[in-house]
């Protein structure tokens, strides 16, 4: 059914009632990002010295054949000691299972999860963010939880795999099965290798990896000598008893046998029974440990005794960096030197194999085994580590000072420490592990000023990134300490940021309680403007939870605060969100009234995202009064400026947007295509609510040319999508359609069913208008099969519905529908 005016233009769909806009989706197909390099280049370099595994390496590479007998085994996990070569095996076996032809010629990603170190262990969060980045994806595309990262994973993985273009993923060092399922595919195709101190329980074809026996190790040894100084030094060879003792002293273990290869390469004449007997002496006071940490430590000993002051001070000091890795910047303000020295001992420090370099250039690593080594080391004094630490962290402060001021520009000139805006976000990038770090260390160590720098200073940055959960975790420590020191001004400003955080991330009853709070401190310390802002987002929260008559009164307030104050562009903001809730409230003409003001406003200001963000709403505003032909235009607007500015997610919006006004108008062609288009961009870029928002605005339009069948497809994927996010808004509308397009093939017992469902959600929520609309198409869809004393009731509970919610119109145009009724032939 359409209400509507019988002199406007209008389009008439058959087959049964429809109040307000008829919603539908189509089959979903993922689009892969432009065309990236090979993620190759992200696996660490392969030893040349690798010797001892040809055995392993044949089973990995049977199991990572694409033709193999009985087809490729999809996961495959190494487990073994520390220090064992667990990651080098796969690293070697990934290298060259890269370079087969056919294999993988969608590249390697390669990820370390840090799993036995508590202070650098990476969340599959953090990690499912690191590999959609490596395939092309940008941050702030990037979904904010992990299933929702999870899922967007396992589609690009699967869509490259569909395409030809077979990725292997290589995941290092995991501690847990949880630290690792959420990153497994699912596609049946492609291949995953893992390497574990443990044996993980996640369905992956096992390997344990033992040490090296004794004549692969005296081989390793030999190898790496040859590479240190060449062929010429053969003292592995001519002193074949003594490299067996070495051997046997580093008990197998590679990690073990380089470093005493890197012994031997320092002081070419060195005996090799002179190494034999130092390890000896220090493997025999430390009987407490077990045989392969004794091999380690030992190892370790005499590689730091042979470093220079300079080299041993930097080495001591590197594990105080709260991180997974560091820049050559940061290990400088740690020692104290100048970057150009800096880099020089660093690379000193990696010849020893006392640490690794980074997956890029001027990033530094250590083992785990060597951080615990390093840390615990009885040379470095207290208060040197406290120096360094405060030295660390006030580098953190500023460079992150200066970077935000690229993300962020505000009246103040943008710093001139990084070139442009590129460069800061790829700095904050690099170092954001560090910085969540750090603002933790420094609140935990008697610095709460830098603790909350780096959370206020980072806020911008981490709401650009869609880094939710992060932002959530430092304003609360921030909030933590504002309450301790007494800052009242600072903690309504972050508890402001904290509502917003949490609305980001739907968790909407939070948030409101959040920023009430927020409201109560910005009135004791008399910052008008800054009430605005709370009141501003509160509005958004209550809207959220459609507490639309609150939310109203919430932005009416915040929009006369602005213009007291004279903040044109805050006012701007807030009546476009105004715009919004008076919509829901049915309150047309104020809404359009709202959104013009708000678009005026933008343009005198500049700010061409929010002029086209109001130009979207406003868009669905003449949609509701039927002015089609002006919301086209507003659409058109909207998806050009989001074109421009690169908006993805905003692009997404306009698109579905534009394709409900042309359906207005009887453009279906064009309607679904423009709303095909929303459901891949938001299929891209991981957002669950836009994909189901645009799955049922789709709809219509398949409707409208009578392809029930894809609309049916369709509109079963969308409940499901909001039902798993917790929209129940969503999932009651898009049942209802479901039960529209389940009506036009004549499956009535479902589509009743589905509408039944449509209207308990709305019921339950509070949603009159709603209630009203499943109520009058449920009664319909009873009347396609003759029962009208059924339709009689619900329509009757419709018209109270729809009166109670203020839409007169449809109650009275039900109720004359009411009236033309035929009697019940059952």
């Amino acid at each position: 059914m359409n209400i509507k005016d019988e002199s406007a233009v209008s389009n008439t769909i058959t087959g049964g009632v429809f109040f307000n806009h008829v919603v539908q989706g189509h089959t979903i197909t993922v689009v892969l990002p432009p065309t990236v390099e090979p993620a190759l280049s992200g696996l660490p370099p392969a030893s040349v010295t690798f010797t001892g595994r040809d055995e392993q390496v044949r089973l990995l590479m049977l199991a990572l054949a694409p033709h193999g007998e009985s087809g490729p085994v999809l996961v495959s996990a190494v487990a073994g000691l520390a220090g064992i070569g667990k990651t080098e095996l796969v690293v070697q076996t990934a290298s060259r299972a890269a370079k087969e032809t056919g294999w993988f010629p969608g590249g390697v990603l390669f990820v370390d999860m840090f799993g036995y170190d508590p202070q650098r262990r990476m969340a599959a969060e953090a990690a499912l963010l690191r590999l959609l980045q490596a395939l092309g994806l940008p941050g702030e595309n990037i979904p904010a939880t992990e299933a929702d990262r999870s899922r967007l994973f396992r589609s690009l993985l699967a869509a490259f795999a569909r395409q030809g273009r077979r990725i292997l993923l290589v995941i290092d060092n995991v501690a847990t099965a949880d630290q690792v399922v959420p990153l497994l595919p699912s596609d049946g195709d492609t291949a995953v290798l893992i390497t574990s101190r443990h044996t993980l329980d996640v369905g992956a074809r096992l390997h344990d990896l033992d040490v090296l026996d004794r004549a692969a190790s005296v081989h390793m040894l030999a190898e790496a000598l040859h590479q240190a100084r060449g062929p010429e030094d053969t003292r592995i060879h001519d002193q074949a008893d003594a490299a067996t003792r070495v051997a046997d002293l580093c008990a197998g273990l590679p990690l073990a046998l380089r470093i005493a290869a890197a012994l031997l390469a320092d002081h070419p004449t060195r005996p090799v029974a002179s190494l034999a007997q130092a390890l000896e002496a220090e493997h025999t006071r430390l009987d407490q440990l077990s045989r392969e940490n004794r091999a380690v430590r030992a190892a370790f000993d005499l590689s730091y005794q042979n470093l220079s002051d300079q080299q041993a001070t930097l080495f001591r000091l590197l594990p105080i960096n709260p991180g997974p890795d560091l820049g050559t910047e940061a290990a400088a303000h740690l020692a104290g030197l100048d970057p150009q020295a800096t880099e020089q001992i660093l690379q000193d420090l990696a010849r020893a194999h006392l640490i690794e370099a980074g997956h890029t250039w001027g990033r530094w690593r250590l083992h785990d085994l060597v951080r615990l080594y390093a840390g615990e080391h009885p040379d470095t004094a207290p208060d040197q580590r406290e120096r360094a630490g405060v030295r660390l962290l006030e580098h953190y402060r500023t460079t992150t000072r200066d970077a935000n001021t690229h993300i962020q520009p505000g009246p103040a000139p943008v710093s001139p420490r990084f070139g442009d805006r590129t460069v800061a976000l790829a700095w904050l990038d690099d170092e954001r592990p560090n910085l969540l770090a750090a603002c933790a260390r420094a609140a935990a160590t008697g610095h709460p000023d830098i603790s909350t720098d780096l959370a206020s200073e980072l806020s911008q940055f981490l709401n650009f990134r869609r880094f939710f959960d992060d932002w959530i975790k430092i304003t609360g420590t921030a909030i933590q300490i504002y309450r301790e020191t007494g800052d009242r001004h600072s903690e309504g400003s972050a508890l402001n940021n904290l509502g917003v955080a949490l609305l980001q991330v739907r968790r909407f009853d939070e948030a409101i309680t959040i920023h009430l709070g927020a409201i109560a401190v910005v009135r004791e310390v008399g910052d008008r403007n800054g009430e605005g802002i709370v009141l501003g987002n509160l509005g958004l929260a209550l809207k959220e939870v459609r507490r639309f008559d609150e939310a109203i009164s919430a932005q009416q307030q915040a929009a006369t605060i602005f213009r007291e104050t004279g903040d044109r562009h805050s006012e701007g903001r807030t009546l476009c969100h105004l715009g919004e809730a008076l919509r829901e409230t049915r309150r047309f003409d104020e809404a359009i009234s709202a959104q013009q003001q708000a678009a005026t406003i933008f343009r005198e200001t500049g700010d061409r995202h929010g002029e086209g963000r109001t130009l979207g709403n406003l868009g669905l505003a003449l949609m509701e009064v039927r002015r089609f032909d002006e919301a086209i235009i507003a659409h058109q607007q909207d998806l050009a400026i989001c074109k421009v500015a690169k908006d993805r997610h905003g692009e997404g919006r306009a698109l579905g947007n534009l394709g409900a006004s042309l359906q207005g108008v009887g453009r279906f062609d064009e309607a679904i295509s423009a709303q095909r288009q929303a459901v891949t961009i938001f299929r891209e870029i991981g957002d669950r609510h836009g994909e189901g928002w645009a799955l049922d605005t789709l709809g219509a339009s398949l409707q409208g040319v009578g392809r029930f069948d894809e609309a049916i497809t369709a509109h079963q994927q969308a409940p499901e999508i909001f039902r798993e996010i917790g929209d129940r808004h969503g999932e009651g509308r898009a049942l209802g359609n479901l039960g529209e397009a389940l009506q036009g093939v004549g499956r009535f017992d479902e589509a009743i069913s589905a509408q039944r469902q449509a209207e308990t959600i709305f019921r339950e929520i509070g949603d009159r208008h709603g209630e009203g609309w499943a109520l009058g198409n449920l009664g319909a869809t009873l009347g396609r099969v003759g029962r009208f004393d059924e339709v009689r009731s619900n329509w009757k509970r419709a018209i109270e519905a729809f009166t109670d919610s203020g839409d007169r119109d449809t109650a009275a145009l039900l109720t004359r529908w009411l009236d033309k009724l035929p009697p019940d032939t059952r």
